[in-house]
């Protein structure tokens, strides 16, 4: 199906869901429990979606608890419930903070959480460049959505000169590793 006369809002929503079928299906290793949280984590994380309810069975408190232990899994997921006030009063601050914990251990999904507060000035002062920074950390380990991000970033000239090429390179990335709204993006890219 085409969605390239949405604008990229609308059609990182109608990804959503697709992209979340794709990480059930082609993810390996872990449970399936995990592997949906980190798919329903990611999507939360990228485009402000709540967390899907196959993962509901988590309460705030337990996904903190793990968090304090030191899991950067769970670090990344408790910042996403502080973003969305999930169980917790809305805080991107807090937010912001457990993004940063889990993104210092090398978590892919708290290191585009910086990228996404930094962008969006979410708990801290906006900077694109660093929200750059942040996307390609998480994009070196095939994080396809932060692989979008860039794109994005490139095509509008967020932190970075605008460069159409640079963006297209950015969403064959994501595309390759099975995101649809980065092989749309290539694709409207190419038509133009």
């Amino acid at each position: 199906m085409n969605y390239t006369h949405l604008s990229l809002g609308e059609r990182y929503q109608s990804y959503a869901l697709i992209w979340a079928e794709h990480t059930l299906r082609y993810s390996r290793g872990g449970s399936l429990k995990k592997i949906v949280i980190n798919g329903a984590m990611s999507l939360a994380l990228l485009f402000g979606l709540t967390v899907a309810s196959t993962a509901a069975d988590q309460s705030f408190e337990e996904v903190k608890a793990l968090a304090e232990k030191g899991d950067g899994f769970y670090q990344a997921y408790l910042g996403s419930y502080y973003a969305q006030g999930r169980g917790v009063r809305q805080d991107h601050s807090k937010a912001f903070y457990w993004y940063q914990k889990s993104a210092k251990q090398g978590n892919n999904f708290g290191q585009a959480g910086v990228g996404l507060s930094y962008n969006l000035g979410r708990g801290v002062r906006q900077d694109h460049s660093k929200a750059l920074e942040w996307f390609k950390k998480s994009a070196k380990q095939n994080n396809s959505s932060a692989q979008v991000y860039i794109g994005s970033m490139h095509e509008a000239g967020q932190g970075v000169r605008q460069n159409k090429t640079t963006a297209k390179e950015w969403y064959g990335k994501s595309c390759d590793n099975g995101n649809q709204l980065g092989c749309d993006e290539f694709r409207r890219l190419n038509e133009n």
